[in-house]
């Protein structure tokens, strides 16, 4: 079964992260650098919030807020979900369906040691299920 760490070993480590005091537009420039859909905002290294697209269209945007003077610390989500490396994809994707999130920091020891996607966990889900139907061509084939 894959698990999350398997995913990160695949994908790599690297988490695009941000200081609460940047500003939205901070924000959307790194996302658009990276070609990310979130950032992890980050007090040393504590995870204090998440900023993705969507709290740009609904805290920035159709609230009418200015993107170059708006500090993240005032529309990041600070209730983050996050997930372990042990944890199997399943189990993260249906918490994800669940609670309606496309993103989820990898938490070890305290420490952000990475952020898998919904996209991610479709990918791996893909290539198991390619994998047993390999297997099983094969056992048939013989």
């Amino acid at each position: 079964m894959t698990t999350v760490q398997h995913i990160l070993d695949d994908k790599g480590h690297a988490v695009h992260t941000i200081a609460p005091d940047a500003t939205v537009l901070d924000a959307l420039k790194l996302m658009a650098e990276a070609d990310v859909g979130s950032v992890v905002v980050m007090e040393g290294t504590r995870v204090v919030g998440i900023f993705t697209e969507r709290q740009y269209a609904r805290k920035v945007f159709l609230m009418g807020r200015a993107s170059p003077t708006t500090q993240l610390r005032e529309v990041m989500e600070t209730e983050v979900i996050c997930t372990h490396p042990s944890q199997n994809a399943n189990a993260c994707m249906a918490m994800m369906t669940e609670k309606r999130i496309r993103h989820l920091p990898v938490m070890e020891g305290g420490l952000l040691v990475g952020l898998i996607s919904i996209g991610d966990l479709l990918k791996a889900s893909i290539a198991e299920q390619k994998f047993h139907i390999d297997q099983m061509v094969e056992y048939v084939g013989h």
